[in-house]
This record gives structure tokens, sequence and C-alpha cells, in this order.
């Protein structure tokens, strides 16, 4: 049986635009008939990923997701004297254990992976190591002992082990995501908002009027609502089994939730906003989602206070129809008690005593 961790989460966003669609404006959902904006979890995963949380607290374990191994490896043997051609022939090997590549330009050899691939500290110095090897005079491998030998199904890589990855070529090194991020949507009614702006040439002569470029930008505002769930058993199993790197990438984890932010149009809007209210759950229980405490927008003021009545409303109704959702739990609401730091302890906590 897993260990399961979920949050719950309320975040109040000012003005802003921090995650949009192709047309530049925020994104947006229809909930329960209602408008909302939204934030997609795929903008969220990598806002937790390039948290300084992540960036500092789990340095040398985090993987890159990149079509450019190839080029790594190309101006690495180059820039050890190797030539070109030698090199290009040697990175193009080792990196197709990643997926197919493109074909170089001609004349040119650099060449880019047609998809992206998540690759591990350890897979990645493992592939510098044999191109190195190669590079010296000693034969590679065929492909499919090249790939287990680089490869892995489990290792340090923290952000690899929490969001998976997909290896279309080598199914059998995929990693089944032990985090699974919500969209956030804002659990009142909310619509976007247009701003018409002009930017004037500091060197305009007097008798020229207008603007030197005129233009649009969507925003909006709300408190949203974000849902994770982690399952700490799989964490600590793609980890190979580190349970105390699986702690601090969980508390690295709950750290991030409750400041990391998509940063679209952050120059122009500086959201820095802070989650006002975590609710992290622990047990063995089967996940549980509180979103459908805002399929009715919440209409109350103020917002905040209202949102965290009927998400708690919720959760305790859902308690008593099936029984106990956790079997433990610690709450932050700022203004109210508790911590971010005890949520943290509490999660790593968790994690160590499995």
């Amino acid at each position: 049986m897993s260990t399961f961790i979920q949050f719950h989460i309320l975040t109040r966003y000012g003005l802003s635009n921090p995650n949009r669609d192709d047309q530049g404006r925020p994104k947006q959902a229809m909930i329960g008939g209602s408008p909302r904006l939204r934030m997609s979890s795929q903008s969220i995963k990598r806002a937790l990923r390039e948290s300084a949380f992540f960036a500092l607290d789990l340095a040398g374990n985090r993987g890159t997701r990149t079509k450019r191994l190839h080029d790594g490896l190309l101006d690495r043997l180059t820039a050890a004297g190797h030539p070109v051609e030698k090199a290009a022939e040697i990175a193009g090997q080792v990196a197709e254990v990643f997926g197919k590549l493109d074909n170089a330009p001609k004349g040119q050899h650099h060449r880019t992976a047609t998809t992206l691939a998540f690759i591990s500290p350890e897979e990645w110095a493992t592939a510098e190591e044999l191109a190195d090897k190669a590079a010296a005079g000693e034969a590679l491998p065929d492909k499919k002992a090249l790939t287990k030998m680089i490869l892995r199904k489990a290792d340090g890589a923290v952000d690899i082990a929490m969001f998976g990855r997909m290896l279309a070529d080598n199914a059998d090194f995929n990693r089944d995501a032990a985090v699974q991020v919500a969209h956030a949507f804002t659990t009142h009614a909310a619509q976007i908002q247009e701003d018409w702006y002009s930017a004037v040439d500091d060197l305009n002569k007097k008798e020229e009027t207008g603007a030197g470029h005129l233009g649009e930008t969507g925003f909006g505002s709300g408190i949203y609502y974000q849902y994770v769930c982690v399952n700490a058993d799989l964490l600590v199993e793609n980890l190979a089994g580190d349970k105390e790197l699986a702690a601090k990438g969980g508390e690295a984890l709950v750290q991030a939730l409750a400041v990391a932010t998509p940063g679209g149009k952050q120059n122009s809007f500086a959201h820095h906003p802070r989650a006002e209210y975590l609710l992290a759950e622990a047990g063995g229980q089967a996940p549980r989602d509180l979103s459908g405490a805002f399929f009715a927008p919440v209409t109350r003021q103020p917002w905040l206070d209202a949102s965290v009545e009927v998400l708690e409303k919720i959760r305790a109704d859902l308690d008593a129809a099936y029984g106990p959702g956790c079997d433990d739990s610690r709450v932050m609401q700022v203004g109210k008690g508790g911590t971010l730091g005890e949520i943290a302890q509490f999660v790593g906590d968790t994690i160590r005593g499995l």
C-alpha cells in the first residue's frame, strides 16, 4: 500500500498574466458554468523545477530536459582537440540512445533530437564518459548495449522522479511520475481584462504627435486553488531507494509550491504571490482532490475566507461519507496559524518514516 501526500493550496494573485494561451492572453476554463482563470499544470511544474528551492536544495540532483545532448557532446570532444567529423559521429551514436536526431544541415555538424529528453546527471555523465573513451580509440558497444549502459530506471534525479519522463524509443526506461499536479483555477468567477498601452519615442520631435508603438495585453486576478498529489513510495523507488534524498525533495516541493509561480509577463505585472492557505495530508487512503468545492463559484467576500470555508466543508463532508481521507495533516493559514517550515518538516518526516 502506498503512502500519499496531498496538498490543497489557495493563493491570491493580483493583476497578472502568469500563464498565457496562444494569443498571449491568460488561460481560462469554464467550471460549473462560470468563467475562471487557469494556470496549466505544465507551467506550474516548470516553475517548481526552476525555483530557488530546487536549484539550491537539490543541486546536483536535477535533470536536464533538452534536445541538445548531441551538441553538448560534440562541443566537449572538439574542445578536447578531437577532429569535428569524428566528434560528430561519436556524439551522434551516444545521443541517439535518448531518441532520434535530425540530420545536420549541409556543411554543419550540430544536430538536435526530434523530441525533448529528460536526462539525469548520472546519465549525462555516463554519456560523456563513453564519448570520451570512444574519442580516445575505445570502440563503442552496439546500440542495445549502449542504451543499457547509459539509461537508468532509477537514480538521483529528483525532478525526473517527481514528474516522470517518456522515452518513445526506449520505453523500458520511462519513469512514472510520483507527483501529480493539477491545473490551478480561480475559486470564483473571473474574466480577462484588456490593457491598451503605448510607448513613446524618446527622440520624437515636438511637432510629431502619436505614440511610437501601440499594443495590448490581457490580465486578470483572483484566488487560485491548486491540488498536488505525491506518491511517496514511488518517489523513493524512482530515487533508487534513497529516502533521505526523497525527503529533501519533498521538503523542497512544499516550499516551492508556496512561492513559485509561472513567469509570464513577470516584468509587466511583478506578480510574486505567496500561498495564504496550505493544507498537507498524508496517509494510505486513496487520493481525492477537493476541486468540487469550487464548482459553484465563491461569491461571498472576503473571497479567501469563503474559499477556505467551502474547501474545509467539502473535506469534512467527504470524510463523513467515505471515512478519514488521511492519517495526519498540517495546515498553514496566514494570519491564523501554522508555518511553512512545519509543513515541510511534516512532509520530510513522512517520507523518512516509510
